[in-house]
């Protein structure tokens, strides 16, 4: 009887970890991307700089193979969809402090 009691609570730790931790380590890359941007300068449209020019490309499937998980590109989706990181009309992408200011990276 224990012994289901004990799986079964394996299988929920597990689960929570599943949905949880891939949370927090795009939570923990986020401050990795906006250094990137400030690094590159690409802090304003004129000075936007590529995905590729940045190194935020996401991982080609057979890399996703070899190397442990880069969380870069979900973070920097994560920065878009807040509007911390606007893309202009050629495809170029920038961090726009205002934006950034209103989130909890503001302090970077």
């Amino acid at each position: 009887m224990y012994d289901w009691a004990i799986i079964i609570g394996m299988v929920i730790v597990l689960l929570a970890a599943m949905i949880f931790l891939p949370q927090l380590m795009i939570a923990m890359a986020c401050p990795k991307v906006i250094k990137i941007f400030r690094k590159h300068e690409a802090l304003s449209p004129n000075k936007a700089k590529f995905v590729d020019e940045l190194g935020l490309k996401p991982p080609s499937f057979i890399d996703r193979m070899m190397k442990l998980r880069d969380y870069k590109p979900k973070a920097l989706q994560l920065l878009m969809h807040i509007n911390v990181v606007q893309m202009t009309d050629d495809g170029r992408l920038y961090l726009v402090e205002q934006e950034l200011q209103k989130t909890r990276w503001a302090n970077l």
